[in-house]
């Protein structure tokens, strides 16, 4: 049996919103996601800057939401994580389920903790290029923190 991973893993980026956070339940999401068997290489609470919210939601500028969109996020701390592992972006994004909790798959993230489409708990990349983008947003590469587990080998071939 290999001492670790053998293939290079995927790395995707994830942020418990505010009302995770009001909640009480970012504990849980984190379990989740370490349970799966993905690695949190970094992890930080902040409150967002306007800027950095404009930033990260750029694709949606000028759709008619996207003021709301940033003034929530900016309402309060969110925990924000690069994460780690075999198909990551797939795997957390299966994970969160549908971003309207009502449609999401139950046992998910968002039908576990979630009512409306607004207060939907979790963001996660829908890309390994918005990963990349979003990971750079919110950390510095002297941040992301490469380790070796000892369960790696019994969760990846």
């Amino acid at each position: 049996m290999p001492d670790y991973p053998v293939k290079p893993m995927e790395r995707t980026f994830v942020m418990i919103k505010p009302e995770g956070l009001q909640r009480g339940v970012t504990g849980e999401i984190i379990a989740r996601i370490e349970k799966k068997g993905l690695k949190i290489i970094a992890m930080k609470m902040l409150v967002i800057s306007g800027d950095l919210a404009k930033k990260h939601y750029g694709e949606h500028a000028g759709k008619p939401f996207f003021e709301n969109l940033v003034k929530y996020i900016t309402c309060g701390p969110v925990i924000a994580m690069a994460i780690e592992g075999k198909n990551a972006v797939s795997t957390v994004r299966a994970m969160m389920g549908s971003t309207d909790p009502l449609k999401a798959e139950q046992g998910t993230i968002r039908a576990t903790y979630c009512m409306d489409m607004g207060r939907n708990i979790i963001h996660g990349s829908d890309s390994l290029t918005s990963a990349e983008r979003e990971i750079g947003n919110f950390f510095k590469p002297d941040e992301l923190i490469g380790y070796s587990r000892s369960i790696e080998p019994w969760v990846y071939e």
